[in-house]
């Protein structure tokens, strides 16, 4: 059995912490005990504590926001890093008590903490990565420097995509390729409702509200089908200073017009999937994973996703689901009509789609997990 420590800079409820919450709730205890470190106070550490795992916090002494991914000046990134190299010599303090064999970052500020706490305590590195590292997502520089900077202090990776290992440097490093599983359905498909006809169909979107995940695309795509849904709900939060973005988007249904609910943050997500005729996912950027893909299959939905990215290892287009590229808008709104006029190929679909679900059992991804972090620990020994 190995102690794995796993860090994270924020306790926010997103879809990586939440992702890793799962994962570390389903692990082996017998092969790895999870230990979860995180240096800002938040939500998670409730939620990680309810489910009995073991939950550190070591809060830093300076606002992580400082270093932010984008836009930030040089000097707000050296001050940023500063600190974060400050953190991970406590950190790596706080594992040489604990007595772990591995420590795993959880995000690219984690990264860095953990490049120096793994050096103090003597254990390997793992970069859990949760996001493609492109140009798209952090610009083309600091892209760059992640890019190396992973592959100089890291012993190995753990990626939820194959799309998200080809954004990395990994010659010479070992890669496991872990999808973020989802949990058994308390409620079963089958106690959903059937698809409902044309002029019924209900429409989902679930996401943070924020421009890469595409709300307006969906938005101008509804206001040009053949036979308008009944209900639209987008579902998700607006965080980081994005409220701007929401308000932009009300805006915008007033002008179209079209009659879409708002929902906000929620907690799950699982009673509007099951209320839904169609998810559609439509991130204008390529999706690392498209963890509300999977669950939107789980839940009995017809599917849309945009490619590339992760959606395109989920679904199988014609089979499973339907895809469409990125921020077309044409495409988007075909696919719709397709969808909206033909409850049978919804009923298809979304039976395919529960099938294919199954694939991304939590269990599995626990278990690749498990041994991949194993064999990096034993291979340190010796």
């Amino acid at each position: 059995m190995i102690r794995a420590l796993f860090i994270s800079h924020t306790a926010a409820p997103s879809g990586a912490e939440l992702a890793t919450m799962r994962l570390l709730s389903a692990l082996d205890r017998a092969a790895v005990e999870p230990v979860m470190l995180f240096t800002e106070n938040g939500p998670m550490i409730r939620r990680m504590r309810a489910r009995g795992l073991r939950t550190l916090l070591l809060p830093n002494h300076f606002d992580s926001r400082s270093m932010t991914i984008q836009g930030a000046g040089l000097r707000r990134l050296l001050v940023g890093s500063f600190g974060l190299i400050r953190l991970g010599c406590r950190v790596g303090t706080k594992a040489r008590r604990l007595e772990v064999d591995v420590l795993v970052a959880e995000s690219s500020k984690a990264l860095l903490i953990g490049a120096v706490a793994a050096r103090r305590a003597r254990v390997p590195l793992i970069w859990s990565v949760h996001d493609r590292i492109s140009a798209q997502y952090f610009g083309r520089v600091l892209a760059g420097v992640l890019r190396l900077l992973g592959w100089v202090v890291s012993d190995g990776y753990l990626v939820n995509s194959r799309s998200t290992a080809s954004s990395l440097i990994t010659w010479r490093r070992p890669v496991a390729v872990v999808y973020p599983g989802i949990e058994p359905d308390p409620e079963p498909v089958a106690a959903r409702s059937p698809q409902r006809s044309p002029s019924d169909v209900v429409v989902a979107m679930v996401g943070r509200v924020t421009p890469w995940k595409g709300q307006d695309v969906l938005l101008r795509a509804l206001a040009e089908v053949k036979v308008s849904p009944r209900q639209v709900f987008l579902v998700g939060g607006s965080f980081f200073g994005e409220e701007a973005y929401r308000a932009e988007l009300t805006q915008l249904a007033d002008e179209l017009p079209l009659e879409v609910t708002f929902t906000g943050h929620v907690e799950d997500p699982q009673e509007h999937l099951r209320r839904a005729d169609i998810l559609v996912h439509c991130s204008v950027l390529a999706e690392p994973f498209g963890q509300v893909v999977v669950e939107g299959m789980q839940a009995g939905c017809a599917v849309i996703a945009s490619r590339p990215g992760g959606p395109a290892e989920i679904v199988e287009s014609g089979v499973s689901g339907l895809l469409v590229d990125g921020g077309d808008t044409a495409q988007l709104t075909a696919a719709l009509d397709t969808l909206i006029a033909d409850p049978a190929l919804r009923t298809r679909l979304a039976e395919a789609g529960v099938r294919r679900a199954r694939d991304f059992d939590i269990a599995e991804s626990a278990r690749l997990a498990a041994t991949f972090l194993t064999s990096v620990a034993e291979a340190h020994r010796g």
